[in-house]
């Protein structure tokens, strides 16, 4: 009881803060977005450094991954031009070049772990700045909020309607190999869930037609679960059951953003392809 007294305080907490910083203004979101890229950098480079004991220091690729996601923000709002991304292509390049001085036994290994991080914690998330910035009929940059918003819900109401069908009926396994207790009812259930709640957001924003909201939230619930399924892959290699302790009753911050993580590219392009084209 007490455990779940304790998850439950830090979700809502959570949800409040990360809907707040993304609903206020475009830069209480730079804020929050770019804290959080560091601390998945650092968790996930804290995660490898316990495997994987020559992967490079975290500090580097923190900073690194947190430029980035400021960088694509200056870009995405019109403040910056393309040359703001020099000095992370800069670091990009210090990290090849470095491997030839490290004198470590498998530098390939710590240039993979390197540059998977980048992709996996700071690409991803630096994205977001697309979808959160776009372009009005009249061609100016306005902060859009209500499409990042509703990746987040979609995301969190597949997750509760996945564990509610699941646990009641779930008896065929999703993929046991990695999680073995998630079950195809579970993900259907989810699906389900996700789906009914889009006509909600039709509603809300009929700018956008009901079916396109249909299939930006079919597309979040698949992606969403390959992304889960991704990061226990992760898990499953180096040994842990969390990727850190950083929320109580939570695990980690990669075990709260590991749908986030798959579903933020790949809304990008639904929402570029079928709703803003």
């Amino acid at each position: 009881m007490k455990n779940l007294i304790i998850r439950g305080l830090t979700g809502a907490v959570f949800v409040a803060v990360l809907a707040g910083a993304i609903c206020y203004n475009p830069y209480t979101f730079l804020a929050l977005f770019s804290i959080l890229t560091g601390l998945l950098l650092w968790e996930f480079y804290s995660l490898l450094k316990e495997y994987f004991p020559s992967v490079p220091k975290r500090i580097g690729g923190t900073i690194g991954g947190m430029y980035l996601f400021v960088a694509t923000f200056l870009h995405a709002n019109g403040l910056a031009e393309s040359l703001v991304f020099a000095p992370y292509l800069a670091f990009l390049i210090y990290l090849f070049v470095s491997e030839l001085y490290n004198k470590q036994q498998n530098p390939l290994n710590n240039l993979a772990y390197s540059l998977f991080a980048q992709v996996y914690c700071a690409g991803t998330f630096a994205l977001s700045n697309y979808i959160v910035l776009g372009k009005n009929e009249e061609g100016a940059i306005i902060f859009t909020p209500l499409l990042l918003m509703a990746l987040f819900i979609f995301v969190w109401i597949n997750d509760t309607g996945a564990y509610l069908v699941g646990s009641q009926f779930g008896k065929h396994r999703l993929f046991e190999r990695i999680s073995p207790k998630k079950s195809w009812e579970g993900f259907w259930g989810g699906l389900v869930f996700a789906l009914a709640s889009s006509f909600v957001f039709a509603n809300l924003n009929p700018e956008i037609s009901w079916y396109n909201w249909l299939g930006l939230a079919a597309t979040i619930v698949c992606f969403g679960t390959w992304g889960d399924l991704i990061e226990s892959l992760i898990k499953r290699t180096v040994g842990v059951k969390d990727s850190g302790k950083m929320l109580p009753g939570h695990g980690g911050m990669l075990d709260r953003f590991d749908s986030i993580l798959l579903a933020i590219p790949a809304a990008y392009i639904y929402i570029e392809l079928f709703i803003r084209n």
